[in-house]
């Protein structure tokens, strides 16, 4: 295959507070806010992809078409740190067997293990268990 044009440069949350948000993310997966642009808030880019928070004018009303997994070597123990920060868990997903979280504006991201697991023919995961 030939080489693309283009690469994800960065990821782009909306946020009715960018700088509160950016905050959470920025303790959540270490790495430091290192600058605001304009309604953007931007988290140090790591393997060449930026995180950002661009101010919105709108609340979060319906559930994300896409979400970030984040892998964490014990997911039921990251729990309690993600509520700290202002975080919840959303015990409606809970039959599906991921650790489905929501950040403080209610966007939805999954803690999932490092290493493999398995799915069930539905598609659940049975690492909570």
């Amino acid at each position: 295959m030939a080489d693309s044009p283009m690469q994800i440069n960065a990821l782009i949350v909306d946020a009715t507070e960018p700088e509160r948000l950016a905050a959470f993310w920025s303790e959540l997966l270490g790495r430091p806010i290192v600058g605001r642009t304009g309604p953007y808030v931007w988290l140090r880019r790591e393997n060449g992809l930026g995180l950002g928070f661009q101010r919105a004018g709108e609340t979060k009303s319906v559930k994300n078409r896409m979400h970030f997994d984040i892998t964490s070597p014990n997911p039921p123990a990251e729990q309690q740190r993600v509520e700290a920060l202002g975080g919840r868990r959303l015990e409606e997903y809970a039959a599906g067997g991921f650790l489905v979280m929501a950040d403080p504006e209610g966007n939805e991201f999954c803690i999932i293990p490092e290493g493999p697991f398995e799915l069930d023919d539905e598609g659940r995961a049975d690492y909570l268990i």
